[in-house]
Order: structure tokens, then sequence, then C-alpha cells
């Protein structure tokens, strides 16, 4: 059965996914109507809904609110629009005419192009739809083009204004109530999950920083008022950019919720000149049917299926060097860390800041990535060397869009930051942001990247990102300065694309003061991402429940750093440290020089109790079994990918006399088949497991975990 069909009678396209269907119409008026987002319809279903009532124009009130397929600006139109322009000649409305329609089969899916145009102006606007044979997730984007020899007076005389171009706009069915829920935060309380309902009116949520931000992330989920975890449906977008962004969602006072998503934000625009076109960055969509955790397995499905370059590797165990040694680096403390982690089973030795120009502190030396020959004088092929000789990978530490003042690249080229004339240039964490947009610059970031890895056995990357952008401005391009929010993440992209083509084994981490630059866009093109600098394993359940919500335990960076935690000075016991990191992609990152015999001993216990667990934590379907919501039980579940071998981590913060933790129900488990618990021999029942739960050995006392692992015999 073909995934896109069209009933050229009605003018109807209907998108088939596994379990869900998309349809949309083209009216009379030329104008691309919604019809249905959710279970799956087949064409004549939906074509029957042409003969329902529509809405109709009453009093002040229009029809076009809550049900366009991209809602523009223009005629009877007061909601928030998608794509809003204004033409040369002043004129800013839309008028839509329709052009054709392709659909493409691919190896995994079909695409379909829906070509229309302004029907005055040189304006083309091409709406792009994808569908995956094995996923419900569909993706949107949209081209505008300026095209010459369109019909009209204005025809090519003149530069289009894009003031607002958002990739898709998605309209939900009505139902009786909304609920909308996304994550908040700040740096070091990253990804905190928030809820409540969907008001009357326009809630925007935005980043203006020029990162993804560490206070909002590009997603939305609405539900029908009912959902839970695992029952009722939800509805979910997703944008891939890692720059600034908005996500609008409506409620019109008849009831119709629509969301609109997209990259920019207020007060900028771009403007296309004849010739030029521009494609927005995907925005994915999705329907569950089964809850907010059936939404959340299949967002981690397409992320590892149709996002990450490798989704089909497992991460590697990482030691980092930062909270050990901060910036006082240098070859002989680097090779005693290096040993103490492969002794405890660590695979990956990465080398934080610290190793290039006059960098020991934060005050100098970005920019200048040349070794400090002072701390390595033999360059840093003694400490790779080293590294790989006690088994381990190697990575380094690179920050490629920052400069401090200090340093001989910015006394070299102070014109290639972010700058206005006539005004001061910020500072933040004693740095500047180089200006990316300008080719020049990403030429000269690509150029010493590929110098660096091409010279030493550099087997992984995490790229950081550590401040905001400010005086956001590009004197070379006065006219048209806003270019460089866009252009920006476009050479970072090509970047990091570029390097991972002429190095096909470099494996990259990104990072942006912690959870700084979370999203789609950036897990196109690198491996995991760092969650946040918040190691404190308590307030990580929560950072990691909010993760959760979209991006996949594969990507997400979890570090066992030392206790008492720096920022909280809360004292956690090791195991507690490790179960929670256990949960994602498990790393070290505390100062082993000071741990213990007993701690080094417990820490190659755990980290050889991830490994046989990994494969299900990174590749499986994860179900929260109870959130971080109290001092109470936290549990999270992970089954393998073939339902054969099952993972449970359980958290308990504070212990109170008379309230112990009640076994924990587990999902997606077979009734008919047994588990053995690998660690103490049980064999319980599945349906027992589902209905009864799975009694839990934790520990006495506050800050109590534990890990259980079960395989289902024959």
């Amino acid at each position: 059965m073909p995934a896109i069909t069209f009933d050229a009678d009605t003018r109807t396209w209907l998108l088939t996914t596994p379990s869900t269907s998309y349809a949309l119409r083209l009216e009379a008026s030329n104008v691309l109507r919604h019809v249905h987002w959710g279970a799956r319809l087949t064409l004549e279903q939906v074509v029957s809904l042409d003969g329902r009532p529509q809405p109709t124009e009453r009093g002040f009130e229009t029809v076009f609110e809550g049900s366009e397929e991209l809602a523009v600006d223009g005629g009877l139109r007061y909601g928030v629009p998608s794509l809003q322009v204004r033409f040369a000649d002043g004129v800013r409305a839309v008028e839509w005419e329709y052009l054709d329609h392709q659909i493409v089969v691919r190896p995994d899916g079909e695409t379909l192009t829906i070509r229309m145009a302004d029907r005055h102006y040189p304006l083309r606007i091409f709406l792009h739809y994808r569908v995956f044979t094995d996923s419900d997730v569909l993706d949107r984007w949209t081209t505008l083009a300026h095209e010459a020899g369109g019909s009209g007076d204005a025809a090519g005389s003149g530069p289009i204004t894009l003031l607002r171009t958002d990739s898709a706009t998605w309209a939900l069915p009505r139902r009786e109530d909304y609920r909308l829920r996304h994550a908040i935060g700040q740096w070091g309380a990253e990804t905190q999950l928030v809820g409540g309902g969907v008001q009357v009116g326009e809630t925007v949520f935005t980043s203006r920083r020029g990162v993804t931000s560490h206070h909002a992330n590009p997603w939305v989920m609405v539900d029908a008022g009912d959902a839970g975890e695992e029952h009722g449906e939800v509805w979910g977008t997703a944008l891939a950019w890692s720059g600034t962004w908005r996500v609008t969602v409506q409620r019109t006072a008849a009831g119709l919720v629509s969301v609109t998503s997209g990259f920019g934000h207020d007060g900028i625009s771009w403007r296309l000149a004849e010739g030029e076109s521009l494609d927005t960055p995907v925005c994915s969509g999705l329907y569950a049917a089964d809850g907010f955790g059936g939404a959340s397995r299949r967002w981690h499905d397409y992320v590892r299926n149709h996002v990450l370059p490798h989704g089909d590797e497992d991460r590697p165990i990482i030691y980092n060097s930062w909270e050990a040694t901060g910036f006082d680096v240098n070859e002989s403390n680097q090779k005693q860390l290096a040993a103490l982690a492969a002794s405890v089973g660590v695979e990956l030795f990465v080398m934080d800041d610290g190793w290039f120009g006059a960098r020991s502190s934060d005050h100098a030396g970005l920019g200048d990535w040349t070794v400090n020959t002072d701390r390595f004088p033999g360059d840093l092929e003694p400490l790779i060397e080293e590294v790989h000789r006690l088994g381990m990978r190697f990575g380094l530490w690179v920050e490629p869009e920052m400069v401090n003042p200090d340093s001989d690249l910015y006394r070299a080229h102070p014109d290639w930051v972010l700058h206005f004339p006539n005004r001061q240039r910020s500072e933040k964490r004693n740095q500047l942001v180089l200006n990316l947009a300008r080719d020049d610059v990403a030429d000269w970031a690509q150029d010493w990247l590929n110098r660096l890895v091409s010279k030493h056995e550099i087997d992984f990357i995490k790229w950081d990102m550590n401040r905001p952008f400010s005086e956001a401005g590009w004197p070379e391009h006065a006219q048209d300065q806003d270019l460089l929010w866009r252009r920006y993440v476009d050479n970072l992209y090509s970047i990091i694309d570029r390097l991972r083509a002429d190095h096909p084994n470099l494996r990259i981490e990104s990072c942006s003061g912690g959870g700084g630059r979370i999203d789609l866009g950036i897990l196109a093109r690198t491996d995991q991402v760092w969650t946040s600098d918040n190691t404190d394993a308590l307030d990580r359940l929560r950072i990691q429940d909010g993760f959760s919500q979209i991006y996949p335990a594969a990507v997400m960076a979890a570090w066992v750093t030392d206790s008492p935690n720096y920022l909280t000075g809360r004292e956690i016991p090791l195991r507690y440290r490790f179960h929670v990191a256990m949960a994602g992609v498990m790393a070290i990152g505390g100062n082993l020089t000071e741990w213990s015999a007993a701690d080094l001993a417990e820490a190659a216990e755990h980290v050889a109790a991830y490994k046989q667990v990994r494969h299900t934590v990174q590749h499986g379907t994860q179900y929260r079994l109870r959130g971080p919501k109290d001092d109470g039980l936290t549990a999270v579940q992970y089954n393998s990918p073939d339902d054969a071998e099952v993972a449970v981590f359980a958290w308990v913060q504070s212990a109170h006399f008379g309230h112990a933790p009640a076994a924990v129900r587990l999902l997606g488990l077979r009734p008919e088949a047994r588990y053995r618990d690998e660690d103490t021999g049980a064999v319980h029942h599945g349906a027992v497991l589902l209905q009864h739960g799975l009694p839990l050995d934790l520990p006495d006392g506050d800050y109590a975990s534990s890990l259980t692992r079960l395989t289902e015999i024959h």
C-alpha cells in the first residue's frame, strides 16, 4: 500500500504511517486545509469528511484560524502566521495559487512536495512532507523561492523580505480539552518537565540566544486533557534547529488548537533576492494513541533510526578529566588519570580544557588552537599513545566558536566576532562569540579542526559552546545583518558535516555549557549530547526525565562525579550515582586520584554491570515506571530490542519508617513468559510482574538504589 495517496476529485492527500494517518485538502480557493491527524483512516474515509459540516464565518470570526496547513498573513486571517512576508512594493499579504505536486518513493518511505505560488508576486512556496515505513513521525519543511518571470507588475522588482518563516503549521483535531507539556530550565537545571492547560490565545516558547538554550527546548506535546504515561491521545512536534527558534501554540475562542514552529525569533527577518531560495529546518510531528510514554518511545526510535549518524552503535564509557584537573592539565596528570580510568573499565579517555595556547584559566588563550608544549613537551602523541596502549580511545575538548579577547586570534582579527559599530562587546565567561556566519571564519575553523584530527589520532571530540550571542551584528552586511542568525547555524552544520566526512571514524559530543544545544538538528550530525553541567545524581533524575520525553538514552551523556557535588554540596553514595548515570550513556568525571581503593573496586563492578545492560539501555524500549515527583520511588525500565532482556533501575531519595517502596509493576513483558533475575537467580512470571510488580532489593537508608537484570527463559 502506498504511504502517500491522492484523490484527484477532491484534491485530497493522505499520508499513512504504520499506525497513523495525516490528511490535507486543496480547497477551491486554493487554500490548503488540514483534514485529519490521528488514527489510521483509508482514503475513502478521509474523502467522506468532505461532506461533514464546515465552519462558517459568523460575526467577527473567520474559517481560517487553526485549520490551515501553513498559516499565512493576509485576507481574513487574524491568528498567528507561520509565513509572513513583505514584497518590494510594501504588500504583505499572501494569496495562494496551486501549481502541482510530486510524490517520490524512497527506500525508507515516501516524500510529498506540494508546489504553491503567490498568485501575483514571484514567490514560490513548496510544502514538503516525508513519511517513513517504520515510524509514525512525519517530517515537514518549507522551501521559499524568489523566482524570476512571475506574473504581475512587481515580478522581479526587488527582494522579498521574509518576516516569519516557520517550517509547518500543525492543526489538531477538535477535542473537549487540551493540555500542554514542554521543558523549561536554566543552566544546571535543564529539561525540567512542566505542563498545564492550553489557554485561549497564544503561548510562545522561544530562544533568542543564538543556540537552542538551557531555558527551553524546541518541542511541545499536546494531549486531549486525559492522557497519562501509558494511555490517551498525544500530539507532539519537534524542530531540528540549533539556533534561535520559536514555537507558538494557539487556541482559538472556538476551541481549535494549532502549533507553528520555526527558526528565527521576533524582530529579525531575512531577504530573498531574485533567484534565491530558502529551506526551513525540518519540523517533525507525531501522533500517539498510547500516552506520553508511547509518544516518547516513538520519538526515541525515530531519533535512533532516522536522525543520528550512527544510531546503531553502542556509545563507549567515557572518562573526562575536567573535574579532576580543571585547567591544570599536563602530560603527567593525564597519564595518571588514564591509568586509573582504564583500571575500572573505561573505553574512551577525554582530555578537557587547558591543553592549548596560554589556557591556564578562562581568561586567555581561547582561539589559539596549538598544543601548549610547556605542558605537553612531546606534543599530544605521548599521551595519546599511552591512552591507546591502555586499550582506550582518545578524545579532546574543543570550543571552535569562541575567542578570548586575550588571545593571538583576537588581536589579529578583532573583526571576526559578533559586534556592532559604536557598541560595547559584552563578554561572558571572559569570551566573545566568533561570527561563524562569515565564510572566512568558518574556513579557519574547518582548517584547524581538520589539521588537529589529521595530525593526532583523535577518536572523539567534545564540541563545547559556552555562551549565548550578544551584539549580534555583522557590519559587512549592514543591509541584511539578520542573515547571521541563520548563516551561523548553516556554517556550523557544514563544518561538522565536512569534518565527519573527512574523518569517518571520528565521533562527536555536542555541549553548550551543559545542555544549551540539544535538538534534532545537532543530533543529525553528532553522536551524543552533554545533558547538563549539573552532575548531582538527585537533580539528574528530573533532568533525565525531561530529556527522555523526546530524546533517547543513547544520546544522553551522564557522568559519575565526586561527592559532595560541586554545585549542590550534596553527598550521595557511589552506588546511587552510578545507577543514575547507567540510565543513559554512562561516563565518569570524578577525580580518580582521590578515590579510595574500595571506591575504585566498586566503580569497576558498576562499569562491568553497565556493559552487560548497555545495549538494552541505549537501543531498547524505555518505560518511565514512576517519575521523580517526590522523595519516594523513581523507576525506569528498559527492554532490549528483542524484549528478551530487561533492566530496571530504581531510586529512593529518603527512607521513611513504615513506607517501604512497594513492588513496581513492569511494562512491555510477555505475560506467558518467565524471567530470571541474573543476580539472584529468582524466576518471575511475566504476568505476575505486569500485574503485581517486581520486588525491589533496595538497601536501607537514604539514597537507596538498585539495578535488576531480567532475562526471558524458556
